[in-house]
């Protein structure tokens, strides 16, 4: 599987499927490699990855990431080896162990600790013989990894890992913890205004947002944050959203691909707090590996 520097985000609840096929098509046009998509309430993950490769010919489509909760073993490896004998290897999985709110409050499971759960998820994948077609290669698998217990674990059971809601100094630390050899594909959140107040109010929120779930206010703790900050800080708005002219969202990229990513995910900020409009999208075509390349 090609793995591009620069890939692109998108939190797909609320847009219809013909939007996405539109944003799919446009980004391969703009010359991005890989979309990722979210697994959440909406439309399942699988399902939509199955028409946004139908619709490209050469994009692929990464899922930023797979409930396990969701799915049992036999349906995920079902899910990753069909989508990527159908698509020619254009699938990348990525694993998650959620969050107690969703799985329990939201699903109705047990949930357990996220490494051991993932540990024994994992067992469980790798036991299984595939009956169906196999793809003309092994399909990647990585893992949503913020702590280094999971990083761990993501060194030693994947290829990788898919950190979110990061800084590069958390990438420095990722790469160190994976060694060489491991994908380390980190998302990263952006938004194209020359107003700080604009773009300190989107990551204040942020912030405020993330600090309420339990795995993600762990981890903004372990990169240094102070409960101030996690109250909704400048420093930490800055810090987990980019902001500012294409300039300064380059740096940000080139500061994690620096310590030691090998790919980064734009996600967009919509400007308006919904859906992303054609004014929004306008960094992506701005950063566009094309005009890069």
């Amino acid at each position: 599987m090609r793995i591009d520097r620069l890939a692109v985000w998108l939190n797909t609840i609320g847009y219809p499927s013909a939007h996405l096929v539109a944003f799919a098509r446009r980004l391969e046009h703009w010359g991005y490699g890989t979309l990722w998509i979210n697994d959440g309430m909406g439309s399942d993950p699988m399902v939509l990855a199955a028409k946004l490769l139908s619709a490209t010919t050469r994009l692929q489509v990464a899922l930023g990431v797979a409930n396990i909760y969701s799915r049992d073993a036999t349906m995920m490896l079902g899910a990753q080896y069909g989508l990527n004998e159908q698509w020619d290897g254009r699938f990348l999985l990525g694993l998650g162990a959620s969050h107690g709110f969703i799985v329990e409050g939201m699903r109705g499971h047990a949930y357990g600790k996220p490494v051991a759960t993932m540990r024994a998820y994992l067992d469980a994948m790798d036991a299984l013989a595939y009956a169906g077609p196999p793809p003309a290669e092994k399909p990647l698998r990585v893992l949503a990894a913020l702590g280094p217990r999971m990083l761990e674990l993501a060194r030693d059971r994947a290829d990788g890992a898919h950190p979110f809601s990061t800084t590069p100094e958390h990438t420095a630390m990722a790469r160190g913890i994976l060694g060489p050899g491991k994908l380390l594909l980190v998302e990263q959140k952006v938004m194209l205004t020359d107003d700080p107040a604009v773009g300190r109010t989107m990551g204040r929120g942020m912030v405020t947002g993330l600090a309420g779930i339990p795995n993600y206010r762990a981890s903004m703790i372990r990169m240094g944050f102070t409960e101030e900050d996690l109250a909704g800080s400048d420093r930490a708005a800055d810090a987990l959203v980019a902001w500012g002219d294409v300039a300064a969202i380059q740096a940000r990229i080139d500061a994690h691909i620096a310590a030691g990513a090998d790919q980064v995910a734009l996600q967009v900020m919509p400007t308006g707090g919904g859906l992303l409009m054609p004014e929004d999208e306008r960094v992506l075509e701005l950063l566009s590996p094309l005009r890069a390349g």
